[in-house]
């Protein structure tokens, strides 16, 4: 069955297109596109026009890529920003008029669900417990689980979220940074209340924050997710990591072959994040994952996973 998954988040839209028989998964196409849909949503409670124009143009290049590709099931979902616009109808009514299908709001607790499946479909039960970090523009979901999801928490301490809150200055004076990491640790205290997050065996964080730390700790030249997938970065490098970037200006992080430019102005507050999971959560590295909530998405259109 050819599947078409699409993840909206409130930095990036992401499309995955695979070819689904049995255990059998072939990724046909994966393509991202950066869109800020989160733009002012901390701030308003709403979507920014010039946002949701953005996105929706991302959309029409993925129904182009849909149409000529012969997907038989689609399933859109969207998450953090989307969950907490009150003009989303605006959106949602945008995505269905391109797609022909009802785009999903979904819960912390799906985005959970799917990212833990999609994560974890590279390793053996006998690598877990297994921890899945997954840091998103708008929040970072915690999921703990071996075969599946025994608990779950999504706190409101994405890049992008954290960046517009505190990161006035670049690059962020020690104060902001201050004031980012009290926030953050907080939030880690409150997803630690219900998820076990020191007691996995294995630590693995998906995602474009912890994916872009992963490629400068192995300092790559460019982005390569093969490279990335799988790799196992220590807690030292994440910090080091975490501290050159939020001591380099834009212009210096745009330098850097592997960085995304639509993620060159969050990556020091993502990379902040993850450097304070790390700490929390007292492991000594972390296992990056390129598959995750997209090949979760793909993988329940399937009947598998989540």
């Amino acid at each position: 069955m050819r599947v078409a998954a699409i993840d909206c988040g409130t930095n990036s839209i992401r499309l995955l297109i695979a070819d689904i028989e049995g255990e059998s998964f072939r990724e046909v196409l994966r393509t991202m596109e950066i869109v800020r849909l989160g733009q002012g949503v901390d701030e308003t409670g709403q979507f920014h026009p010039d946002a949701i124009t953005r996105t929706l143009a991302a959309v029409d290049k993925f129904a182009a890529e849909i149409a000529k590709r012969g997907v038989e099931k689609i399933r859109f979902c969207a998450t953090s920003a989307t969950r907490d616009a009150t003009n989303r109808h605006l959106f949602v009514d945008g995505v269905r008029e391109r797609l022909g299908i009802e785009p999903e709001v979904i819960s912390g607790d799906e985005e959970a669900a799917l990212s833990f499946a999609g994560a974890i479909q590279d390793f053996h039960p006998s690598d877990g417990p297994f921890l899945v970090v997954d840091i998103g523009g708008g929040s970072t979901e915690f999921v703990f689980g071996t075969t599946s999801v025994k608990s779950a928490k999504s706190v409101n301490i994405g890049c992008v979220r954290m960046t517009e809150r505190h990161f006035a200055h670049d690059p962020a004076q020690q104060s902001q940074v201050d004031a980012a990491r009290a926030d953050i640790v907080e939030a880690i205290a409150k997803a630690a209340s219900i998820v076990p997050i020191t007691k996995a065996k294995t630590l693995i964080a998906v995602a474009g924050t912890a994916t872009t730390v992963a490629a400068a700790a192995l300092n790559l030249s460019e982005y390569d997710r093969y490279a990335i997938h799988l790799s196992r970065i220590t807690a030292q490098q994440v910090h080091e990591t975490s501290q050159m970037f939020l001591t380099k200006t834009r212009e210096e992080r745009l330098t850097l072959g592997y960085m995304h430019p639509g993620r060159v102005d969050v990556i020091p507050a993502g990379a902040l994040v993850l450097s304070e999971i790390m700490s929390a959560t007292g492991a000594s590295e972390f296992v990056a994952s390129e598959s995750d909530i997209l090949d979760g998405i793909a993988r329940s259109l399937a009947g598998k996973g989540a």
